[in-house]
C-alpha cells in the first residue's frame, strides 16, 4: 500500500482527503432527509468499513434494521436516536451499539449538523424497512412516535 492510501489529510467540515463525499442511499430506496455518506476505510483485510455519516440540521437517518451489527460514535453536533425500544439524546463522542435485527434511526437536532462514525461489516446484508404493522407497533410508544414524528426533544 502506498502512501497515498495510508495518510490521508483531514480537512475542513469533517472531511477527508480522497475521501469521496457519497450520498447516504438511492433516492426513493428510503426515507432520509438531508444526510451524506463517506467511506473512510474499506480494505479487506480488515473485514470491515468505518464510514462517516453526516445529517444537516433537522436531518435524519432511515428507520431500518438488518442481520448486520454496527458500532456507532457520534463525532460531532446532537441529535437523538432510537435503537430497540429505546430513544435517547446523543452528543459528541457518545457511542451507540446496534444489535442485529434491531430497529434504528439518528435525527440530528434542529441547530447544527451531527456527523457520526460507523463501523459495520464489510459484508452485510440489505436494511429492512418497517411495514405498516411493525411500524404501527414502534408508534405505540410514546415517546418513539415523538421521535418518529420528529418530536423527541
Amino acid at each position: 500500500m502506498d502512501a497515498k492510501h495510508i495518510f490521508r489529510d483531514a480537512k475542513d467540515g469533517c472531511r477527508w482527503q480522497d475521501v469521496d463525499l457519497l450520498a447516504y442511499k438511492e433516492d426513493g430506496a428510503a426515507p432520509f432527509k438531508a444526510i451524506t455518506r463517506q467511506v473512510l476505510f474499506a480494505e479487506p483485510e480488515l473485514a470491515c468499513e468505518l464510514r462517516y455519516f453526516e445529517m444537516a440540521a433537522g436531518g435524519y437517518s432511515t428507520l431500518e434494521r438488518h442481520e448486520h451489527a454496527h458500532g456507532v460514535m457520534i463525532l460531532r453536533g446532537h441529535g437523538t436516536c432510537l435503537v430497540g425500544g429505546h430513544v435517547r439524546p446523543v452528543k459528541p463522542h457518545d457511542l451507540v451499539a446496534i444489535p442485529p435485527m434491531t430497529w434504528h434511526q439518528f435525527r440530528a437536532g434542529g441547530e447544527a449538523p451531527m456527523g457520526f462514525l460507523c463501523m459495520v461489516n464489510a459484508r452485510r446484508d440489505k436494511p429492512q424497512l418497517p411495514t405498516a404493522e411493525e411500524l404501527a407497533a414502534l408508534k405505540a410508544d410514546p415517546a418513539i412516535a415523538a421521535f418518529l414524528d420528529g418530536q423527541f426533544q
